[in-house]
């Protein structure tokens, strides 16, 4: 079995990883492009060619699935990537867990980038999972590429000023951009002080494994436990900042 996953950087790390403790045998192709990060700020029409171009290099490696691990990417291109790659390549994309966090009840924040907050798409997902919950979305400038250049101090600012603006009383954080599920401690510390007891964090990193998995045709093939990286299309390794995070460590050796 091969998957292939897809991103802007480092944030798909989260769903590789649940992948690899669900699935250890399968072999993993991480197609990302780093140099264009990040892509938040980018338009629609910018975003859909940057995933075109990874996604298209991923699936000449003929991988049994395709996780579009990013939620910007989601939004803007995973229309025009199924148009392009299905029924051939199942791709499956990234939802923020708006509807598990507020079947708790309690207040819900979803923190996101800039251009997913707000938007069409998120407004759509909040009318149509969030039922009576109460919603706040939270932008968090600048905390992706923080995390995607392992920048302590600017990880730390953006999640303090994030966690500012996250009303008191807040009883789950939706993370809705997938690199912030490798720092999903430190955000959990920093809103825990004003949330309500029993504060949850809902990422998508588990469910989009087990929807990769079963859109896989023949589940019972077996892999090597391979670990591919593409920056580009072209071979590459994981950057070091990638290394800082403990879910890295679960993807296995490198195999160029």
């Amino acid at each position: 079995m091969k998957i292939a996953l897809m991103d802007s950087g480092i944030g798909l790390l989260a769903a590789a990883a649940a992948l690899r403790t669900l699935r250890p045998d399968a072999d993993l192709v991480l197609s990302s492009d780093p140099a264009s990060m990040p892509w938040g700020p980018r338009t629609p029409e910018e975003v859909t060619a940057l995933a075109l171009g990874c996604a298209r290099a991923v699936a000449a490696h003929r991988p049994d699935v395709l996780v579009v691990a990013c939620n910007t990417a989601s939004v803007h291109a995973l229309a025009a990537l199924r148009a392009e790659l299905e029924p051939g390549l199942p791709v499956v994309g990234t939802v923020p867990a708006i509807k598990p966090a507020a079947a708790l009840g309690g207040p819900v924040a979803i923190w996101a980038t800039p251009a997913t907050t707000g938007s069409a798409y998120q407004r759509n997902l909040i009318r149509d999972f969030a039922g009576a919950a109460a919603v706040t979305e939270v932008a968090c400038p600048g905390l992706a590429d923080a995390i995607e250049h392992g920048d302590d101090v600017a990880i730390t600012s953006a999640i303090a000023a994030a966690a500012e603006r996250t009303p008191a009383g807040t009883a789950a954080v939706v993370l809705g951009c997938t690199h912030y599920e490798l720092v999903a401690d430190r955000i959990r510390d920093a809103v825990a002080p004003t949330a309500a007891p029993g504060l949850t964090l809902h990422g998508s990193a588990e469910p989009v494994a087990a929807q990769a998995l079963r859109r896989v045709a023949d589940p019972t093939r077996q892999g090597a436990g391979t670990l591919t990286v593409l920056h580009a299309g072209a071979p590459a390794v994981l950057p070091a900042a990638a290394l800082g995070y403990p879910r890295a460590l679960l993807l296995g050796s490198l195999t160029v």
